[in-house]
């Protein structure tokens, strides 16, 4: 029998684990539901390393994102066998990769968040319904009165209902099946006059998707694949602007678009303490294998592992053939198929140093991924639905060629803060990269607030951004920032008999709850720090 919850929350990424997190520390009880078997997101089914910007050691994140990562830090050294000089750092970077400063396995997020919510399942105020996905949803003068979830694993459907709904769903879906005004896409330009926005909407222009895996190289060793049934098309493939086949080590660099040779270099001679993961000063994508390691056999003991392990989330491997909110089931198994291409042209064709071609000892590793065939669970959705909202983040809000690099814009309603900068992958509209500088920005409460709706919350990347700023709002810490916000109001609001909109909108009122916030360490401006 599922508890009757105060606050239901349709999806269990890192937004969803927030919210969950800060509505149970309030008294609330909870029920969080998950299509995939694990909880996290896009840290641990989606098997993506943390995107987090430089400073994030420091400051720039919540207290409990901080808690997470910590969390993170103190599995390593309590069960894994790492070497004295890696043991003792408090920064310690457990795969070496250059793209974060905490480059992990997505098993021991799993770990961590699963010990983070132990304590609320323990006392009953949070039921977890993973492998459920919602299906439809009832709504009523103007605010959502039921969920209907499906169970995927015996097709049992459940009827939920909660004062207050939460969507942290990868693609903002709760949105579209409760009839809440949302966009999808690209708006135009005359929309909100952003200089990289396109002279007409294209709500089919949506970044791509990309389906990770994981690699450890076996030199002596042959792990090839089958041939994937659509690897003649993909071998053949080259987008319009791309200098050459995209299975290849020639890309473009996304922020200059020049085209730019990547190296690839199994199990690399460096130590991996000499590895800074800084990029603001270097994307770190130049060398595949380290760009995004999240196992470094040299951090450990001899012997203890051998073979370093890297994640492949590269320019090879994004899909944007077709866009996956609308055509999700055909989007995914052509990008499925795309990354198996990846691999076996890896094993197969790829250019060695050496002069020769291919790398059988490459194995795909399904024990890091918990699939049968080694890919990640889900999909890594970069872009969602996004709820029209009180206030909608644009592009001249953020963007260092308008704003300047220390132009921060303060809202009076900042629930948090973030920095990244406005990184769009190639989308389904045929665009390139659109990869430019941004300055640290707060999070307004009014983009969490949609226009009519009373009792939903956005909770992840679905908030009042655009196709351009979901850019740089789309990463790791802000997902889990807005979650936390997100699960926090709703007790808010229960606790206080107010709405979302009226806490927003009036000046006591939002004070009493960012005082709310600032006791749970949410960090809302930002001291004097440089864009990039």
């Amino acid at each position: 029998m599922i508890p009757q919850p105060d606050i239901l929350i349709v999806g269990g990424g890192l937004g969803g684990v927030a919210a969950a997190l800060a509505a149970c520390r309030a008294g609330r009880r909870v029920v969080m539901t998950e299509e995939t078997d694990w909880i996290g997101g896009q840290l641990t089914a989606q098997a993506v390393p943390p995107d987090e910007h430089p400073w994030v050691e420091r400051f720039g994140t919540t207290a409990t994102y901080r808690a997470l990562r910590e969390g993170i830090r103190a599995y390593y050294r309590q069960w894994y066998p790492l070497r004295g000089e890696a043991l003792g750092l408090t920064d310690l970077n457990p795969g070496a990769g250059r793209v974060s400063k905490l480059c992990h396995e997505p098993r021991v997020a799993l770990a961590v968040l699963e010990a983070m919510l132990a304590p609320h399942r323990a006392s009953g105020l949070l039921t977890v319904l993973t492998e459920h996905r919602a299906v439809s949803a009832e709504h009523d003068n103007d605010a959502i009165t039921a969920v209907t979830v499906r169970d995927l694993r015996g097709g049992t459907l459940r009827t939920l209902a909660a004062p207050y709904v939460i969507d942290a769903t990868e693609t903002g879906e709760l949105l579209e099946l409760a009839g809440v005004e949302h966009a999808s896409g690209a708006e135009s330009h005359a929309e909100f006059g952003e200089p990289h926005a396109p002279a007409q909407a294209q709500p089919g222009n949506q970044q791509g998707i990309t389906v990770c895996f994981a690699l450890s190289h076996h030199e002596g060793e042959d792990h090839t694949i089958d041939r994937p049934g659509t690897y003649d098309f993909w071998r053949a493939y080259r987008p319009e602007f791309w200098p050459g086949p995209l299975l290849g080590f020639e890309a473009p660099d996304p922020r200059t678009l020049e085209s730019v040779p990547r190296t690839f270099v199994p199990n690399p001679a460096l130590d991996p303490l000499d590895v800074s993961a800084d990029q603001s000063a270097d994307a770190g994508d130049k060398e595949l294998w380290g760009f995004r390691r999240i196992l470094a056999r040299k951090l450990h003991r001899p012997g203890a592992f051998d073979s370093d392990i890297t994640l492949v989330n590269w320019p090879l491997n994004d899909y944007w053939r077709k866009p996956f909110i609308g055509q999700e089931a055909e989007a995914l198994c052509e990008a499925r198929q795309l990354s198996l291409s990846v691999l076996y042209w890896l094993q197969t064709e790829a250019p060695r140093a050496d002069g020769g071609t291919g790398f059988p000892g490459l194995r795909i590793r399904p024990d890091v991924t918990g699939t049968a065939d080694g890919l990640a669970k889900a999909a890594y959705v970069r872009e969602s639905r996004r709820v029209k909202a009180v206030t909608t983040v644009v592009e001249q809000d953020v963007a260092i060629d308008v704003v300047g690099p220390y132009g921060t814009k303060h809202y009076r309603d900042s629930v948090g803060v973030g920095g990244y900068r406005i990184d769009l992958h190639p989308s389904t509209g045929g665009d390139t990269y659109i990869d430019i500088g941004s300055v640290p920005f707060e999070i307004p409460l009014g983009a969490m607030v949609p226009r009519r709706v009373r009792n939903l919350l956005p909770g992840g990347k679905n908030i009042g951004t655009t196709h351009i700023t979901n850019g740089c709002y789309r990463l790791h810490p802000v997902e889990w920032n807005v979650g936390e916000v997100a699960g926090a109001l709703a007790a808010h609001c229960l606790a206080e008999d107010v709405e979302p909109h009226q806490v927003q909108a009036d000046d006591k009122r939002f004070e009493e709850f960012a005082r709310v916030l600032d006791r749970a360490g949410v960090q809302r401006s930002w001291p004097d720090v440089r864009g990039y």
